[in-house]
């Protein structure tokens, strides 16, 4: 089954990527944020209720399978205590999500992928998601 699903990646590859698909793989992680700018340099579709995707490993394997149980849209200062602990990644505080967050989304990868003139602002929009373990 895996093999025919649509590649979910998270972060680049590399140690965040093993950290994350790790505590996805353990149930901790049942969320996730992405900027709505990296939907639209990307062209892609966001994420809707009921899509099944593999989700890859820094090698590219195939490792678990997730299915999307909700989206929202948000300002980047609406994001929520709730949302930031579900994202399985010890975060204690939204502002300690919001500081994690910052800092990859303004790293050189990141602002390479976003494209000249982007600023993460208190109002830019933070595709919020949450989704459910199908497969190990």
């Amino acid at each position: 089954m895996r093999d025919q699903l649509p590649v979910v990646e998270f972060a680049f590859p590399g140690p965040l990527r093993d950290r994350l698909v790790d505590a996805i793989r353990s149930g901790a992680k049942t969320a996730t944020s992405s900027l709505l700018r990296e939907y639209e340099v990307g062209e892609e579709a966001l994420p809707l209720v009921g899509d099944v995707g593999a989700v890859v490993d820094s090698s590219g394997e195939r490792v678990a399978v997730i299915e999307t149980t909700a989206v929202r849209v948000v300002a980047l200062e609406d994001v929520s205590l709730e949302h930031a602990i579900a994202e399985g990644e010890g975060y204690e505080s939204v502002a300690d999500w919001r500081a994690g967050h910052t800092r990859f989304w303004t790293s050189a990868a990141m602002r390479a992928e976003l494209g000249d003139g982007f600023e993460l602002t208190d109002s830019s929009l933070v595709v919020l998601e949450q989704f459910a373990l199908v497969e190990r």
